[in-house]
This record gives C-alpha cells, structure tokens and sequence, in this order.
C-alpha cells in the first residue's frame, strides 16, 4: 500500500511537517472565518479585502530576499522564526480588529504575511535537501498536506467550540484560541536535527545565468496566471457563503473541514495517481473538472433563493478544491526539476512571492470589483476564464519537458 512509503520519510523532514501544521491551522482558521468575523464587526468587503492584501504584499516584497538568503544557509532559523512571529501577530490581528485600530491592523497584517513566508518559502527547499528520490513525492505531498489537514482540524475546532459555549466562544476567542494552540509548533522545530546544505550550490555566486532565467521564466509563468485567478475567490468564498447563501461561520468551518478532508486525502494519494496516469492526465483532467465546479458554484448565486442553490454550492465547493489542489505537488516536482538544483530555492521563492503578489494585486481588483457592485457570480465566472488560460500552458509546458527529455535520452 502506498502509506508504507510514507515510514520511510526522515524524522527530521516529518519533524518540519508537523511545525508547519501548526501554522497552517493558523492560516486556514483564519482563512475560514476572520472575514466573516469582520464583516460582523463592521468591516465591508471592499474595506476587508483592503486590509487582507497587505498579508499578501510584504509576501511579494521579501519572498526572493529570503530565496536569496537560505541559497547557501541553513533553514532552520527561519523555522523558529516563522513558529514565534505568526502566531504572535495573528493575536494582534485579531486584537486590530476588536479595538478597530485600522492602522495596527495594516501593520499586523504586513508581518503576519513576512512570518508565514519564512516558513513558506523554506519548506520546499529543505524538503528537497533532507529527501532522497525514493521519498521525495511522499514528502512533498506530505508538505502540501499539511493545510488541508490544518483546514480538518480548524474546522472542526471552530464548529466544536461556537457550537458547544457559543456565549464564549465567538469568532475572536476562537480565532484567538487556535492562535495559542499553534505555539505548539515551537516544540517540533526543536526536533529537526538535519538541516543539509547542498555542495552543487555555489556559495559564492548569487547570479543566474540567462539559461536559468530562461528556465525560471518558463516553469513560473503558468503559475503567475493561475495565481492571479485564485486570488480573486480563494480568499473570499467564506464571504459568498456568508451573503449569497447566509452560512454562518460555524456552518462554513464545518463545510471547510470536510472539504479539506477530501482534500488531505486526494494530496496523500498523489503519488498512486502520479505512477497510475501520469503527470499530464493527473494535472490536465483535475484542473479542467475543478473549474467546471468553480462555474457552477459561481452561478448558483443566479437562483440563491431555491434550496437546490445551497446543495449545488457545498458540492462545487467540496470537490473543486480537492481536485485543484491535488495537482500542485505535481506541478511543483516538475517545475523543480525543470529549472534544477542550483535554482530551486529562487523557484521557491518566486512562487511565493508569485501567490502573494497576485493575491494582492487581486486583492485590491476584488474590493474594486465589490465596491462597484459587481456580483459574485461574475467573479466566479472571471476566475474561471484566468484558470483555463493557466492549464492550457501547464499542458504546453508538460509536454515539452516530455519532449526534451525524450530528445535527452
């Protein structure tokens, strides 16, 4: 059975896992109901878009720093780091928020963003320093496993405490609980002993070639396309459960939870569907079902008032992200070996600063979009067309890495 393989994985890689659980709690609790929580304290959606897009920009700004930096170090300070500061400022957040402090909200939001990407940026390339080829997908699917099993438990935990002390528990004790939990992720940090550094990196020379650049600009640009896309729902879908279809935040964690379930299932079983279908088929397939369901989740926001609406919406929901998600270990373990060892901590980085500056900048489009009225269908209907471009140059991309290394051999 494909779970054996998993045991073999180094304790310190599964270590660093367990650390970013923690954060991912963090991330995907908030993800789930922080806009709902503002949105009761008064915040509209154009004002909270506002605000969430400065997570996403101080990403954008220290991403390729930080690539720049671990190229020839060791990660595991940056672990420490990420395991104090999100935590830390994910209280502050929320405090913001409670004492309406717009400004200390900006700021709360800039750092919480620059503590996640120290852990964001460093864990692929230490996953890919600490693993052999035997073990390698395993450990990535692993990594990417981690915010949907942080997505299981938050929603769970979220629905569990608002359902059974609701006069304590509201969205910012929740949120300020789960935040004190995820200190634990402190501990597992303390027991990764193995921090490798690579000798094919040449210590000396931070430049890259106009062939690495070429390679880089290639593997990233799929990525740039896809980012720009999500951007304009991922962070938002709480807030269309919340108007369209009048999900509370317990009813939306509890949707989140199962969803990300299935999500943590389809991420562990990326291996068996890489060796049963292939890289082509797995990424191609899933991504063009994922976005039929985005379309029609968007548009059953047209007839809202029927029951039918809300069933169709939590099934779109429930298997689309599943689905788009069960193709980016793929997408990574190819993207990682086209552009090679010596640029793999650059590609980290530029995929992180690619996400968060696109969800910035698409941050910033949605609250225009929402301040002029736009509905959420439409939006939907946007993201959807951006996603198709995205696979379409996946699969021009997949294929002529097939048809180089055919050539090579």
């Amino acid at each position: 059975m494909f779970i054996k393989q998993y045991k073999k994985i180094d304790p310190s890689v599964l270590n660093m896992v367990a650390a970013e659980f923690f954060i991912q709690l963090i991330n995907t609790s908030f993800m789930v109901i922080l806009l709902i929580y503002m949105a009761k304290t008064g915040y509209n959606d154009a004002r909270s878009a506002d605000f969430i897009s400065y997570r996403f920009l101080s990403v954008l700004l220290f991403s390729i720093p930080i690539g720049l930096y671990i190229r020839n170090r060791k990660i595991k300070p940056l672990f420490y780091l990420s395991g104090f500061s999100v935590p830390v400022f994910s209280i502050l957040i929320v405090l913001s928020i409670h004492w309406n402090k717009d400004l200390l909200l900006y700021i709360n939001m800039f750092f919480w963003g620059l503590g996640y990407t120290c852990l964001q940026i460093s864990s692929l390339p230490y996953i890919l320093r600490n693993t052999d080829e035997a073990t390698r997908m395993e450990a990535l699917s692993l990594n990417f496993s981690t915010w949907s099993f942080g997505g299981i438990v938050g929603g769970l935990l979220i629905f569990t405490l608002k359902n059974t002390v609701p006069d304590f528990f509201d969205e910012k004790n929740i949120l300020l609980l789960i935040s004190i939990i995820s200190f634990a992720g402190l501990f597992f940090i303390s027991k990764v002993k193995k921090d490798h550094i690579p000798e094919t990196v040449n210590h000396k020379n931070f430049y890259h070639s106009k062939k690495d650049i070429k390679l880089l600009f290639a593997a990233i640009t799929p990525t740039l396309i896809l980012a720009v896309g999500a951007g304009l729902t991922i962070p938002f879908v709480g807030l269309f459960f919340f108007h369209v279809h009048r999900f509370d935040s317990d009813t939306f964690a509890i949707l989140s939870s199962l969803t990300t379930a299935i999500v943590f299932l389809s991420v562990i079983a990326v291996p068996f569907f890489k060796k049963k279908f292939g890289h082509v088929k797995s990424i191609v397939i899933s991504q063009a079902i994922a976005i039929f369901l985005l379309v029609n989740l968007g548009l059953t926001q047209l007839y809202s008032a029927m029951l039918l609406s809300s069933i169709i919406a939590v099934f779109c929901y429930m298997f689309r992200q599943p689905l788009m998600n069960l193709a980016q270990p793929m997408i990574t373990d190819v993207a990682m070996k086209y552009v090679g060892n010596d640029n793999r901590e650059m590609m980290s980085a530029l995929q992180a600063a690619i996400w968060s500056g696109s969800w910035f900048i698409s941050s910033k489009i949605f609250s225009y979009l929402r301040k002029a009225g736009l509905d959420y269908v439409y939006i939907f209907l946007i993201t959807a067309f951006i996603y198709t471009i995205a696979v379409i140059m996946f699969y021009l991309i997949l294929l002529k890495d097939y048809k180089d290394t055919a050539e090579k051999k």
